[in-house]
């Protein structure tokens, strides 16, 4: 894989990823473009770069749930990723066909109707209870789908169950990491049990992961800022033109 297509695919997991407009169907479309086939070597390297980037970012919240594993936030945390890992076995003959990418648009102009009549709602605040947990942890779980934004749905389920904007981004990004780590072993599994061989450009996956990083950690912080005094309809909007651009090219 060339180092250049190696480069903009860090940039891009790094932004999309924690922005509301969905990594993996951004990497979906880049795909396309390029024509490269998907590697899960360079999967993984940039999902180890995200999730080092939430601990980096996240590390006092992380360490309060470390150090208290029968808080409230430690139980909920708990039942979100139960739910979302429910949601994702159920759904898992689907995952692989999503990947082909023949309705990434539709679900591109999904994101952007949650975000724009959901996500939008004015600064509000509510802490995230048991209840808002299961909610977010059942919408990550359908967020499995390429075009459908993680972040956003997650975010956006938070203010529709009640939660305050700032407590449903903290929450959602944290959410994320046992997620990102099951989807690691998963991939890490499907190498060794197949048996590829790597064959990678070792600069170009340095670059990326460091690119990868860097740029998550800029867009966490951009979207902990922004988050509760910002309206996702600005997101909304560059969805539905990606929509429309990704309908050009798969259709």
């Amino acid at each position: 894989m060339p180092i250049f297509a190696l480069a903009v695919l860090g940039i891009v997991q790094g932004l999309c990823e924690f922005l509301p407009i969905s990594s993996s169907g951004h990497l979906v479309l880049l795909s396309m473009v390029f024509g490269i086939e998907d590697s899960l070597f360079v999967s993984i390297i940039l999902h180890v770069a995200t999730l080092l980037a939430v601990v980096v970012v996240m590390r006092k919240e992380l360490w309060q749930v470390i150090r208290n594993p029968f808080s409230k936030e430690t139980i909920s945390l708990a039942i979100a990723t139960i739910s979302t890992c429910i949601i994702a076995i159920i759904l898992m003959p689907l995952i692989s066909a999503s990947f082909e990418g023949m309705l990434l648009p539709v679900f591109f102009m999904l994101s952007a109707f949650v975000l724009y009549f959901v996500g939008s709602k004015r600064k509000s605040e509510g802490e995230i209870t048991y209840k808002r947990a299961l909610f977010i942890g059942l919408a990550q779980g359908l967020a499995i789908f390429p075009g459908l934004s993680r972040s956003g749905t997650t975010i956006s389920a938070g203010i529709a169950s009640g939660g305050g904007k700032e407590e449903s981004a903290k929450f959602s990004f944290l959410v994320s990491l046992p997620i990102i780590v099951g989807s690691l072993a998963m991939e890490v599994y499907k190498i060794i049990v197949e048996g590829q061989t790597i064959s990678v450009n070792i600069a170009g996956i340095i670059l990326s992961f460091i690119l990868s990083f860097l740029v998550g950690i800029i867009s966490i912080k951009f979207m902990l800022k922004m988050t509760n005094n910002t309206s996702f309809k600005y997101f909304s909007i560059y969805l539905i033109i990606i929509a429309i651009i990704s309908a050009i090219i798969i259709w």
